[in-house]
């Protein structure tokens, strides 16, 4: 009997080719949509779960309160966690984690005895704990991971990152010098090489020092006992197995109070500790940013129900089209029914080649998927791989996915089919039923609808992009060439950079900053007006310049003046804010506020600082974000990065150039660089990654309800064949028979695009909430989803519509 059902089943699919090209292309794509989107959402779920000790780690977070304001950070003082490990029995271990604050990237120098030395800059360095490696799990494949960092000045180093230096030699115990901004110019010695795992963690970082022997141990030593202060320490807590989370949390607010209550009421703020679960960092601890950028569960439910509905998109067509072609198959339902057959056993037969036919899709969806991998991983910044060895319980899934696509796209149809009556399809008299018609014309209006939804939002994403790249900052972004300050030797050659490029007539300005627009600035200080206590003290971030940096990059001031060589009191204790420090510390306004004096307290003591200029508002961070009170002093050195600003034109002899002049000053370093509207960018990767996703995904819904529509306009134009030949024969035009068949189709896309625009508007409006600066969803987005829509039907319609109108109607009308 089965080897009957796969003969009828292979007999079905030969016989109309059309048909069931469609329903295995369409279901394919539909496959190849949830597997890779499924890849991903699964990679995005399974962060950190390869740790052995995971099931017992948190991260200390807190919790800032400010004059009613609350603000959740990862990080925590320095002595939060040694002195919590003393305080509450359940603690077994603890961990520190400080990423080099003040760059991007850091400068790594090896010289082999008579060699030539090795000079690069890498990125993703911490500074750890030397219990980091007996908490965390870490492939070593040189190096004992639970002593390695027993020592000051140790460091741990990535598989590539040892090789790049040391080739394929041993490297224990060998030197090499770092030059950080955060941390100093130091030598390290190499006590381990780790072989990265090829699964997802919220540490992704390529070498690890210890925390001791380099410029944040004396910030350790210099913070001491005090808790009140929210340094960058990370904190890891590892509990005992079987302690009471819940139980430990409801402890913090008495511990807080007896170590810092003090301090914090002196402060004139509160916090509070939370402990997040390891597992829970990256997706669900509720701060946009920790170690490395959390991901967003918002965005998980997004490509997730655009992998369903694409999914479901291809079982509509499958069912569609097979209850649409019923007529051709209900004399053979007729006849086996007469020869005996029952209805269970009709119905086994259709759901059976349902699920042939979906075996087949997933066939080619498996293969489809492997070609596409590599496209998908550059698009969507994920390193995800399909494999039997690796992903076989995913594999599984996916053949059950298939299976249950193959049974939901051939229960209807199978239902449908084995219920006509044989004494009426045998005399010739069946006809589509009403509620079969029904159906379809509904489904076709849900295709149409998800299609309809994903255009506008389509159309959203890149209109908000389009406006990211182009919104004006307030500050001159263009042709802003940044060269890294990392060792103590490019620091102290920046004057002399300075003086040489500021010669040339391709170069408009050259600064230099601790901070520039567009990277993390973690420096702030809490300022109060004159009269005021720090109870009444606002936040403010500060950058650290030279006299040059706010003319370089534009910034223009509203009140009062720049910094000047010519009021040589500006080192000592001028400072300018923006607008929005201005007025959240409580000036009237800016005009108001030069001239005027700010306080802040710190260990006891008080410090002065006179405004001397108002700038205008810009954005040093990304638009994700409302401009914050910002302030700007003078550094007496320590800058991180120089601001090259060129000129128009050719910029690359111009490269050459500043990179020549580098050498010649600086012989033994690497010459780096970026530009910081490039680096500004990078901000928006994440809604990159997500609008190339949405983008590709829309274009498949798009294509497979097209192939569904392409089906279904070529069943109605073959059922009404001689209805058009009469209509030509009585004089009917080409453009006529064209209108007929394609009104009832787009009428259905037009009652789609009725019910979608609101539904997509309200999900995009939504969306839109993450950005404090915005683009309108206006009514041109609808008419261009409008036009599309009508467009993409009108063109996939038309095909089979002019074809049947140019057929002649004389053959039509003789055949039987």
């Amino acid at each position: 009997m089965i080897k009957t059902y796969f003969k009828i089943a292979w007999r079905n699919f030969r016989n109309n080719k059309v048909f069931s090209f469609i329903n295995i292309i369409g279901l394919s794509v539909g496959l190849v949509c949830c597997m890779l989107i499924a890849l991903y959402i699964i990679n995005e779920l399974s962060y950190d779960k390869y740790q052995k000790n995971g099931e017992n780690i948190y991260q200390l977070g807190t919790t800032f309160s400010l004059q009613g304001k609350e603000m959740k950070m990862p990080n925590t003082p320095a002595a939060m966690g040694s002195i919590m490990q003393h305080e509450f029995p359940e603690i077994q271990q603890q961990a520190r984690l400080v990423r080099l604050f003040s760059e991007d990237k850091t400068l790594l120098q090896y010289r082999e005895q008579g060699g030539e030395a090795k000079s690069f800059y890498e990125p993703k360095g911490y500074l750890v704990d030397p219990t980091f490696f007996r908490m965390f799990t870490y492939n070593f494949i040189e190096g004992d991971g639970a002593t390695a960092l027993n020592n000051p000045n140790a460091i741990v180093l990535s598989e590539e990152i040892a090789q790049k230096l040391f080739g394929n030699k041993p490297v224990l115990n060998k030197i090499i010098h770092i030059s950080s901004s955060s941390n100093g110019d130091h030598d390290f010695l190499v006590k381990g090489v780790f072989r990265p795992y090829d699964k997802p963690s919220h540490i992704d970082g390529r070498f690890f020092m210890s925390m001791m022997g380099g410029n944040v141990e004396q910030m350790i030593k210099n913070a001491g006992s005090n808790l009140a202060n929210n340094n960058l320490y990370y904190t890891y807590l590892q509990l005992k197995p079987g302690s009471n989370v819940n139980n430990l949390a409801s402890r913090f607010p008495a511990f807080l109070d007896k170590y810092a209550g003090k301090d914090l009421k002196a402060q004139g703020f509160s916090k509070k500790q939370f402990l997040v679960h390891l597992k829970d960092i990256h997706l669900f601890s509720g701060m946009d940013s920790n170690v490395t950028a959390s991901g967003s569960v918002t965005y998980l439910y997004i490509l997730g129900s655009i992998a369903l509905f694409t999914l479901i998109i291809a079982c509509i067509n499958f069912m569609n089209l097979s209850t649409a072609r019923s007529s051709k198959r209900s004399a053979e339902v007729g006849i086996r029914k007469v020869l005996g057959a029952e209805k269970n056993s009709l119905i086994r037969q259709f759901i059976g080649e349902s699920l042939v036919m979906s075996l087949v899709a997933f066939l080619f969806a498996l293969v489809i998927t492997e070609l596409l991998l590599p496209v998908f991983n550059q698009v969507s910044g994920k390193q995800l791989t399909l494999s039997f060895s690796a992903n076989l319980p995913v594999i599984v899934s996916f053949i059950g996915l298939s299976l249950f696509a193959g049974l939901l796209a051939g229960s209807y149809p199978a239902f449908y089919l084995s219920s006509f009556k044989p004494s009426k399809v045998l005399k010739g008299r069946f006809s589509n039923s009403f509620a079969a018609a029904s159906l379809r014309k509904g489904l076709v209006v849900f295709q149409f609808f998800i299609s309809v939804v994903l255009i506008i939002a389509s159309v959203v994403i890149a209109n908000q992009m389009s406006y990211l790249r182009s919104a004006d900052l307030g500050f001159d972004k263009d042709r802003q060439i940044i060269v890294p300050l990392q060792s103590q030797t490019a620091k102290n050659a920046y004057l002399s950079l300075k003086t040489q490029l500021s010669s040339q007539a391709q170069i408009e300005g050259v600064a230099a900053s601790a901070f520039y627009p567009g990277i993390a600035n973690v420096s702030d200080n809490l300022f109060h007006k004159e009269g005021e206590t720090m109870n009444n003290a606002k936040d403010v971030q500060m950058n650290y310049v030279d006299y040059g940096y706010l003319k370089t990059l534009g910034i223009q001031p509203v009140a009062g003046r720049l910094f000047s060589e010519e009021f040589h009191s500006d080192t000592n204790n001028a400072i300018i804010f923006n607008e929005s420090a201005i007025n959240t510390i409580g000036f009237g306004s800016a005009k108001n506020a030069v001239g005027k004096k700010v306080y802040f307290d710190y260990q006891g003591k008080n410090y002065a600082f006179q405004i001397v200029g108002v700038v205008k508002d810009f954005h040093f961070e990304d638009l994700h974000l409302a401009i914050k009170p910002y302030g700007f002093q003078l550094s007496q050195g320590g800058y991180n990065y120089m601001i090259i600003h060129a000129r128009p034109g050719d910029i690359g002899p111009l490269l050459s150039t500043i990179k020549n002049t580098w050498h010649s000053l600086n012989p033994n370093e690497p010459f780096e660089y970026s530009f910081l509207d490039s680096d500004f960018q990078k901000n928006y990767d994440a809604e990159d990654r997500l609008s190339a996703i949405v983008g590709y995904f829309t274009a498949i819904a798009i294509l497979i309800s097209c192939l569904g529509l392409f089906g279904l306009a070529t069943f109605s134009a073959e059922q009404r064949i001689k209805e058009i030949g009469v209509r030509k024969v009585l004089g009917a035009s080409v453009t006529n028979i064209v209108a007929l068949l394609s009104k009832d189709f787009l009428i259905l896309v037009g009652i789609a695009i009725i019910i979608a625009s609101p539904v997509a508007w309200y999900v995009m409006n939504k969306w839109l909430q993450n950005f404090a600066y915005k683009i309108s969803i206006s009514w041109f987005v609808f008419a261009i989803t409008i036009v599309v829509s009508m467009f993409i039907a009108l063109v996939t319609i038309s095909f089979q519509a002019i074809r049947a109108a140019l057929t002649n109607p004389v053959k039509n009308l003789r055949t039987e």
